[in-house]
């Protein structure tokens, strides 16, 4: 697949107007997460009415244009990490700019997302490489590919240590609206909120809580061959497992109920050991005074909870839910201090020992007893209107870590949702099994 794509520009594209040059402090939560970009695909079929692929809505013109535009308001996308007071990691933000690609492939669109997964390969075809080399690289990579079916793939990699998924949509949407002749008050909406003062841990710092999922120990685990796949869930299956759950139970809550005991089925765990499920939390509105919603940066914390896993298997469908639902309903304002009071303790125990231009390792090693479920639902990943309207099909084009799930949106409501599960090779059949058919 590499082989079939021919890059045609490569443009290193500043903000189109002048933007604050200065460090931007980094907070614990954004040097917590993977320090690596996040590669995702967004998928466009070629239009009803015809025309040449890369051309029209995605003409390398125009969408330089609205990137330029779009760095304005998101200029810290434009800098590049670097080294703070005491070697902390921040962002330098010195409007160097942003990388956007131009290519062209002989691949045709449904071939590659009629049964997408994502891999290595999708990657390296569609979305720009990191180059190793002393020079920090940009933050934000893009590159466009026109497809000889008509259709356009968009792939897009954003450090992780700038924002969460939240303000990476916020951006994609921003960009999206320039390109369709939007202002940018009208393309973004309230604007990007680059403060991280919030999430100043206290002084002194008191964690309250256990935060062992934060801890080396938690990753410590070693490397094992794994898949991933696609797995839709219909409305029909959305509201099977919904209806078991009883009222009040989110999607989220239902679906990683199920996850997690078609798991520990497929891993064939003893009933006495224990099982983990990790368990993200969008942290703006939880704490006391709340971020803006607007807030672009890492503002996610982890809750990890453990069951044994005939606990899991042998209490009801919505037994599990509930306390997956307490688990997520007891992160608020005291729950996110004591992470980022953890995590200062930590960070003062030996810094930051990657350094300003080394990244950690991409594969995050989850104990093969447990499940980390991701929940994309809500997000406006389909806000990525160019002109031409809405991408038929939005997902990571990696997955980093066995066990890892995500959950997102379908392009059409109707059409439920979609899981992106990654899993150890020996195990993916009888989890296939289950998931459908429990």
């Amino acid at each position: 697949m590499v082989k079939q794509v021919e890059v045609v520009e490569t443009a290193l594209l500043a903000p189109s107007e002048e933007t604050p040059r200065h460090p931007l402090w980094l907070s614990n939560l954004d040097l917590a997460v993977t320090r690596t970009h996040t590669p995702l695909v967004y998928y466009y079929p070629a239009p009803a009415q015809g025309g040449a692929a890369g051309t029209g809505s995605f003409a390398p013109d125009r969408m330089k244009a609205a990137l330029a535009g779009a760095l304005v308001p998101f200029y810290p996308l434009a800098g590049r990490l670097g080294a703070g007071p005491h070697g902390r990691l921040q962002i330098d933000c010195n409007g160097e700019g942003a990388l956007f690609v131009v290519a062209r492939s002989h691949l045709i669109g449904e071939e590659i997302f009629e049964d997408f997964e994502p891999s290595p390969e999708i990657r390296r075809t569609f979305v720009p490489l990191a180059q190793p080399g002393e020079a920090p690289s940009p933050l934000a990579m893009f590159q466009v590919t026109s497809l000889r079916c008509g259709g356009v793939v968009l792939g897009t990699a954003i450090h992780h240590a700038v924002m969460d998924g939240v303000g990476a949509f916020q951006f994609i949407q921003t960009w999206a609206g320039l390109s369709r002749g939007l202002d940018v008050t009208e393309a973004c909406g309230p604007p990007p909120f680059h403060d991280r003062t919030l999430l100043r841990a206290r002084r002194p710092p008191s964690p309250t809580f256990d935060h062992f999922v934060y801890s080396p120990a938690f990753l410590s685990g070693s490397a094992r061959p794994s898949v991933t796949r696609v797995y839709p869930v219909s409305p029909k299956l959305l509201a099977d497992l919904k209806s078991r759950c009883g009222s009040g139970v989110s999607t989220y809550c239902a679906v990683t109920a199920h996850l997690w005991r078609c798991v520990c089925v497929a891993r064939g765990k003893s009933p006495g050991s224990d099982t983990r499920l990790g368990l993200p939390a969008n942290a703006r509105h939880r704490l006391s005074p709340p971020l803006p919603r607007s807030f672009f940066g890492n503002a996610v914390v982890r809750e990890l909870v453990t069951a044994r896993v005939s606990d899991v298997l042998d209490s009801s469908l919505g037994s599990v839910a509930e306390t997956i639902k307490k688990a997520v309903d007891g992160v608020g304002d005291a729950f996110v201090r004591s992470v980022v009071d953890y995590l200062e303790l930590e960070l003062g125990k030996g810094g930051d020992k990657e350094g300003a231009n080394a990244e950690a390792a991409s594969e995050q090693l989850v104990p093969a007893s447990d499940l980390w479920a991701v929940s994309w639902l809500g997000m406006s990943m389909y806000d990525a209107d160019f002109g031409s309207g809405a991408p038929r099909f939005v997902a990571p084009a990696q997955m980093f870590g066995v066990g890892t799930a995500y959950m997102t949106p379908c392009a059409n409501k109707d059409d439920g949702i979609t899981v992106l599960f990654s899993m150890e090779s020996e195990y993916i059949e009888c989890f296939e099994k289950v998931f459908y058919g429990e």
